[in-house]
């Protein structure tokens, strides 16, 4: 039974991840974004304002994206760097468009 908890744990993280959209803390993206901005008019707070934005857009949208969308899309928003709600975003709505590519269109060799 000890060997099935992980399985069931990791269960209950997918159901959990389907139902709430997580909570970033972008704090720190806008702060390193900030710093490296070479645009005019890119600082904290456009930052900030973008974020929330993309948040605002996700919480309405959020669960017509499937577990397994969110899944990666959350992990990958994390990966690398600071989350952000626009990477998220952006990542998921990019899966939603793959969707609607002709299967011609579509890569081979690639998980379904």
């Amino acid at each position: 039974m000890a060997v099935l908890l992980p399985v069931f744990a990791a269960g209950a993280y997918l159901i959990l991840v389907s139902d709430q959209m997580p909570k970033l803390d972008t704090d720190a993206s806008c702060r390193a974004s900030a710093a490296v901005a070479s645009a005019i008019n890119r600082n904290e707070d456009n930052c900030r304002k973008d974020e929330q934005d993309a948040r605002a857009k996700l919480d309405q949208q959020w669960k017509q994206f499937s577990a397994a969308e969110q899944t990666r899309c959350v992990a990958l928003s994390k990966l690398g760097g600071f989350p952000s709600y626009v990477e998220l975003l952006t990542c998921l709505e990019m899966a939603a468009q793959a969707k609607t590519l002709p299967p011609a269109a579509k890569p081979t060799g690639m998980a379904k």
